[in-house]
């Protein structure tokens, strides 16, 4: 009788702490106030960028409106804050953004000291763009140059790196702006543009004439760029996480946004559990068990969302690379929905 008891009091425990770790108060004023709140960058295409009606696209953008989706059920249910790179932590901690996805570099001093990272969606590294007219081939030949990059990025820590490891003697010259490092260099304030390679790709299209341009074939660092959460709130982080797993699951499994609704009959067990006719996985977030169909439905597995914003048919032409799926070759892995 007592062991029965026992097994009874650790049965209640265990579905209390999951109804506890389901539970979350930003979920809840999220809920309240209808929306999502995203930081996201003021202006990076590919990644987070508005059109001349406001309307915002990108990487990042997507995620955040697969969020939105798992939400609600409706991916337009979110709005977009413009951070720069000194303020978007600052925005985070204090609350003005449930949410960050801005191409935002995982280190461990951001983890501890910001947030919480849920993953990666962009696997990046730092490089150089020059002027062609300087005819460098290699980064190992600016000595003395001047380089511009933002303040309050891992950027100018890298560059620092870098050049002392080569003694090589340069002068910084920084911007909070984006767009104020991309206007500097395009009149030739400084021979160098610094940042990650995917963010080179995109401000060069912003440059008056981008083929007088070249991204050299150094890469100084790793840059494995994601969302984060406010620190506290396990079942947002959670929510977060799975959001963007769903995306990169979904493309394994071959399940997109076009053939969602057929796929969502079918017999395979992983395929059933993602899409929220088999299991209760939904539940467990706090969300309804259909939290991944209608992130698929309505804005796409990865590789849609990787093909449509920063592919090789975008102005960017990015390659998948290390980005593809680990069993095409690349590093991109979820953990399973199970």
């Amino acid at each position: 009788m007592q062991l029965t008891k026992s097994i009874a009091a650790a049965a209640v425990l265990a579905a209390s702490v999951g109804t506890a770790h389901a539970a979350s108060e930003t979920l809840d004023a999220v809920k309240a106030k209808g929306f999502v709140q995203c930081g996201v960058s003021q202006g990076l295409p590919g990644f987070s960028n508005p059109d001349d009606q406001g309307k915002w696209t990108g990487l990042d953008v997507d995620f955040c409106r697969g969020m939105a989706a798992a939400i609600f059920g409706d991916a337009e249910a979110v709005k977009f804050t413009p951070l720069s790179a000194k303020v978007r932590f600052t925005a985070l901690t204090s609350g003005e953004i449930d949410v960050l996805a801005r191409n935002t570099t995982w280190t461990q001093t951001r983890d501890t000291d910001f947030g919480e990272f849920v993953g990666v969606n962009y696997y990046d590294g730092q490089g150089f763009m020059v002027p062609k007219a300087l005819g460098v081939a290699s980064a190992l030949e600016l000595d003395g140059a001047a380089v511009c990059t933002n303040t309050g990025t891992t950027t100018e820590l890298n560059v620092a790196d870098f050049f002392r490891a080569n003694n090589l003697n340069y002068t910084v010259v920084a911007f909070e702006k984006a767009d104020e490092v991309v206007a500097a260099y395009d009149a030739g304030r400084c021979d160098v543009y610094t940042t990650d390679r995917s963010g080179l790709a995109a401000q060069r299209t912003k440059l008056s004439k981008p083929d007088d341009h070249v991204v050299l074939p150094e890469i100084i660092s790793k840059e494995p760029l994601g969302p984060l959460v406010r620190h506290g709130d396990s079942g947002w982080g959670d929510i977060a996480r799975w959001s963007l797993n769903c995306m990169i699951n979904a493309e394994e499994l071959g399940v997109n946004s076009g053939n969602a609704a057929e796929m969502a009959k079918s017999d395979n067990p992983g395929i059933k559990r993602m899409m929220g006719t088999e299991g209760d996985m939904g539940s467990k977030l706090g969300l309804d068990n259909s939290f991944c169909s209608n992130i698929i439905s309505s804005v796409g597995n990865y590789a849609e969302s990787y093909d449509r914003n920063v592919g090789p048919d975008t102005p960017l032409k990015l390659d998948r690379g290390v980005n593809a799926l680990w069993s095409q070759g690349g590093i991109l892995y979820a953990a399973p929905m199970r």
